[in-house]
């Protein structure tokens, strides 16, 4: 053991706090039986210090003159007895719950980090013996942090939701091809905050980064085996400490520095940073899986254990565990990982991957649960950006439309009825629900359009333009013989499997891209882009790239003629949706029960009268027009005048046919003009103008909308 002087230090905060002069440290473990800190040099020697203090379960104690880039981890002892859910192993180096850097990832050929002896012979029951293997050669070494940086003034940027346009994004491979940026810098927190990679963003019209996860990563053992990684990053273990190996100047420390370096590149120029954050499990697996952190730590606090076989998990998130947020101590965990992403990083919201697993009292999701109340008093957090993935996969647990005021949600409903739409198979008024807001699941508990965060792709599934192209998902690449990823992908290839030369083939696809893109950035809500779908990067047909940490996922910028087309088409939309409120309203439609001269929406059929309750039920109908009054928003500026925009008559036909519509009624608008056409993507706004009961033929699956002179 250490002869260096030790003090007892204090509780509170938990993790490590260097002070100027030396570090606190403190770490959480009810059931440990004794606690010892692990100091570790540049060439991997290590320093015990038994931690005596304990404090409400804290265990604690301040070393002077220990400072910024000390690395350090913990041993935990007390009983390992699986049967009991304790699973304590002090031969297993472990990582801080709180720490703020980590320096990398695990090295599986270093030494074995699972608690147990491995034996192939004894399956499930591989977990009963305890291995005395010492894993620190194989473990990633926390850091202790400065936690200085000067901000200049920045603050989160607080952008109202109905300003909001959301890109999904991945840290490393939206830059990691990007020429324009030097090679050091591709995939990193400083090559997205490049004036390249800001320039494009801008361009684009994206007030929004939503980025895939960034807390600590830790890749699965089995994917080591494959010579694959964890690209997306659903395997976190380190809830306060950005990903090292996101970092170009240093992981000891600077990856804190440069993330925050990052969020400050970005709002400067007007772009909130969004972060997907997986509360829900960690990278330990189920009862077989490595010991990392929490298992060693306290895995009878930290887990959802099966209440009468606490060997096992309650597995609600298909990964092997669940945390187990109803704990006070974890809850505080998951709390403090977001005020310090929130406050001491500027992060303006956040996305939960599978929230309702976070919602959950002992067995149902619960909308009234610790988790939601603690979020809703803090002063802090209730402020920011709070986007649920509304779904878990265990008993229950899709929950779209039941979360609470102050939260949005990802609306799988709005995705899977407009891919249903385009390829001919979803009812006119399932598509006008979700057109207008989805108010059948936000209006009656008081939220507001705002609440759905519609999207048609996302990281997981097909990207837009394998949408167009694949009926059926090519997963081989991943090695699990194309058994992983969903089989309800709602796509349609447009007649040919797969890339072709086929040019009325190639035609369509196209099409169907721009009838997405513009499905979405008009329809009520907030509008989330799967970044790259602009410029119709492709996964070779691979549904679940999860594991793809290569060209499969990384964007593609040297781009054809065609991509750069859907591009522009995309630009002009975003900048449309920017310019009219009528696409972004603060308030449900209210149609005929409007209180104005004209309502402030109104549906039509193809001769320009307004559509029956016939019509409305005919599930073979492809074809609405629809008009967007621009003098009824609804809306007010900021000194409480009524705000006005542009009002539209937009033409769907999802049909295989051409067909022709009569315009509505002179008192609708006596001229119109041509704003954008996806069948005509290069025909200037102006270009064609229409009046009043005049006819205008719209191509078969292609939109067409007009703008009232």
């Amino acid at each position: 053991m250490s002869a260096r002087e030790v003090w007892p230090g204090r509780p509170f905060p938990l993790g490590p706090v260097w002070d100027g002069e030396g570090t606190n440290f403190s770490i959480f473990s009810e059931n440990a039986e004794r606690v010892v800190l692990c100091l570790f040099d540049a060439d991997g020697a290590e320093e015990q210090i038994d931690v005596t203090a304990v404090t409400a379960h804290n265990w604690h104690c301040y070393l002077p003159g220990v400072g910024p880039g000390q690395r350090y981890g913990y041993r935990v002892h007390g009983p390992y007895a699986p049967e009991e859910g304790h699973r304590f192993n002090p031969c297993k180096l472990l990582i801080d719950p709180y720490a703020k850097a980590i320096e990398g990832g695990v090295d599986f050929d270093a030494a074995s980090v699972l608690p147990y002896v491995p034996d192939p012979d004894a399956g499930d029951d591989a977990d009963l013996e305890a291995d005395d293997e010492d894993s620190a050669p194989a473990m990633p070494k926390c850091v202790v942090v400065d936690d200085h940086f000067d901000w200049e003034g920045d603050r989160p940027l607080a952008r109202p939701w109905t300003q909001t346009v959301i890109y999904e994004t991945h840290v490393k491979g939206f830059t990691k091809l990007l020429d324009a940026i030097p090679e050091e810098l591709r995939g990193t927190y400083a090559g997205l905050a490049s004036d390249e990679a800001i320039g494009y963003l801008k361009a684009m019209g994206i007030t929004a980064l939503e980025l895939l996860p960034v807390h600590h990563i830790i890749d699965e053992s089995f994917l080591h085996d494959r010579g694959l990684s964890n690209y997306w990053g659903y395997s976190s273990i380190g809830y306060l400490a950005p990903h090292a190996q996101y970092a170009a100047t240093g992981r000891l420390g600077e990856q804190v520095r440069e993330f925050k370096g990052m969020v400050k590149a970005l709002h400067r120029a007007g772009i909130e940073v969004i972060l997907d954050v997986v509360y829900n499990h960690t990278a330990e697996g189920n009862h077989l899986g490595p010991m990392l952190s929490f298992r060693g730590v306290d895995n009878a606090s930290y887990y959802r254990l099966v209440p009468d076989d606490k060997r096992h998990y309650m597995d609600y998130t298909g990964t092997g565990n669940t945390l187990n947020a109803v704990e006070p101590e974890v809850l505080r965990l998951i709390m403090d990982s977001l005020r310090y992403f929130a406050i001491e990083c500027h992060v303006d919201g956040f996305r939960f991957d599978l929230a309702s697993a976070l919602a959950r009292g002992l067995y149902d999701v619960d909308r009234l649960s610790a988790f939601f109340d603690t979020i809703h008093q803090d002063p802090v957090l209730s402020q920011v950006k709070l986007i649920a993935e509304p779904w878990d996969v265990g008993p229950g647990g899709y929950q779209v439309g039941n979360f609470p005021v102050l939260w949005s949600e990802w609306n799988g409903m709005y995705r899977d009825v407009v891919r249903d739409f385009w390829r001919g198979e979803a009812p006119l008024n399932e598509f006008a629900s979700r057109f207008t807001g989805s108010s059948d699941l936000y209006e009656s508990d008081g939220r507001k359009p705002f609440a759905s965060v519609n999207f048609v792709t996302a990281h997981d599934g097909f990207t837009l333009a394998d949408m167009t192209a694949f009926n059926e998902k090519h997963n081989e690449e991943n090695l699990e013989d194309s058994k992983d990823g969903t089989d309800d992908n709602r796509s349609w290839n447009c007649g040919v499997e797969g890339p072709t030369d086929d040019p009325e083939v190639n035609t369509l696809r196209w099409r169907q891209r721009r009838n997405f893109l513009m499905t979405l950035l008009l329809s009520q809500g907030v509008p989330m882009l799967l970044g790259g779908d602009e410029m119709a990067r492709s996964q070779g047909g691979n549904n679940n790239a999860w594991c793809q940490d290569n060209e499969v996922s990384w964007f593609h910028w040297d781009v054809d003629e065609e991509a750069r087309s859907l591009r522009e088409f995309t630009q002009r939309l975003v900048a449309l949706r920017a310019a009219e409120p009528v696409f972004r309203r603060e308030h449900f439609l209210e149609g005929d029960e409007a209180d104005t001269v004209l309502p402030d929406i109104w549906w039509f059929r193809l001769d320009g009268r307004r559509m029956t309750r016939k019509q409305w039920e005919d599930e073979e109908l492809r074809w609405l027009g629809v008009f967007l009054n621009g003098s009824s928003t609804g809306m007010q500026d900021e000194r409480g005048q009524p705000v006005h925009g542009g009002s539209f008559l937009l033409f769907l036909n999802a049909s295989e046919h051409d067909v022709e519509f009569t315009l509505p009624a002179a008192r609708f608008g006596a001229e119109w003009t041509l704003e954008l056409a996806t069948a005509a993507p290069a025909a200037a706004p102006g270009s064609v103008d229409v009046a009043a009961r005049g006819s205008l033929f719209v191509s078969a699956r292609s939109m067409t909308l007009l703008r009232r002179r």
